[in-house]
């Protein structure tokens, strides 16, 4: 895990490992200089997410082997780029967000109360949600 930051200020937390996510395919939404794309935003796929993105010319739903892209599912968890899924939100689409593993710099780009509308973050203690 790196010391990178998350949308809340905390300990950038893991978003997925099956598939494994990330620029850097370490299950985190790590971004560096050469993430031209934004990957920062920890989301959980739905089928109208999907579709959405195909519509506007990105295909997450299609494996594509040879860049080691398995191709997403409804439910799995992937490392979106931030102006992608803005765009999601911005056509009442957006895909779960979770927010303690969406890396810091998705906020130069979604404004954390869009962030927050989708939230589905659970606390370590569930409890605390009775």
């Amino acid at each position: 895990m790196s010391d990178d930051r998350n949308v809340l200020g905390g300990a950038l937390e893991e978003c997925g490992t099956d598939p494994v996510t990330g620029f850097y395919r370490d299950g985190c939404c790590d971004t560096g200089p050469e993430d031209v794309g934004n990957h920062t935003v920890c989301a959980v796929m739905t089928g109208e997410f999907l579709q959405h993105q195909r519509e506007i010319g990105n295909d997450l739903a299609s494996p594509r082997p040879h860049l080691g892209f398995p191709g997403l599912r409804p439910g799995d968890r992937w490392c979106v780029c931030a102006s992608r899924w803005l765009r999601s939100y911005e056509a009442g689409v957006a895909a779960p967000v979770v927010l303690a593993a969406t890396h810091a710099r998705a906020l130069e780009v979604v404004p954390l109360g869009a962030l927050r509308e989708n939230a589905v973050d659970v606390p370590a203690d569930p409890s605390s949600l009775l």
